[in-house]
């Protein structure tokens, strides 16, 4: 039986790709009960904000999102330009993570990069890792070029 049976119940659906929309639409909504359901409940998962330290496991991680949560409400986090590799039990996303974000000049975007880590368990594809860095706006330029076909 799991750690937390509320898991059991999380809808989430039955791919990593489900699982990594599930997780980010939580991040928008400030849905901290719906964010964790994504996170496997396991002591060793492990969560890493742009310039922050490695958080370890579930209380660690829920803690960080509920200050965030509570100093800003829902976070405007889109994800772009997923690139994925996938196995039976396991998944590795990084993508492109695009914040709109408050500044004193206004409203302004800022960018990430982020890897998630996905592993099959019990009760469906949950996160096991979130690392994510700063990007740049060279970093979303990077992705609208079109690809280099060599012949």
């Amino acid at each position: 039986m799991p750690k937390n049976p509320a898991k059991m119940h999380a809808a989430i659906g039955g791919t990593p790709d489900e699982t990594e929309a599930a997780f980010y639409e939580a991040m928008q909504l400030g849905d901290i009960d719906k964010l964790m359901a994504c996170w496997a409940d396991e002591d060793d998962i492990a969560c890493i904000h742009p310039g922050g330290t490695r958080l370890i496991g579930v209380g660690a991680i829920r803690a960080a999102f509920e200050a965030m949560f509570a100093h800003g409400g829902a976070i405007h986090v889109k994800p772009e330009h997923i690139r994925r590799v996938e196995s039976l039990a396991s998944a590795v996303h990084h993508v492109l993570e695009t914040v709109e974000i408050l500044t004193p000049e206004g409203p302004s975007k800022a960018h990430f990069v982020a890897t998630n880590v996905y592993h099959k368990t019990p009760q469906g594809w949950r996160l096991v890792v979130h690392h994510a860095s700063p990007g740049s706006p060279e970093d979303a330029a990077q992705h609208h070029q079109p690809p280099q076909v060599l012949h």
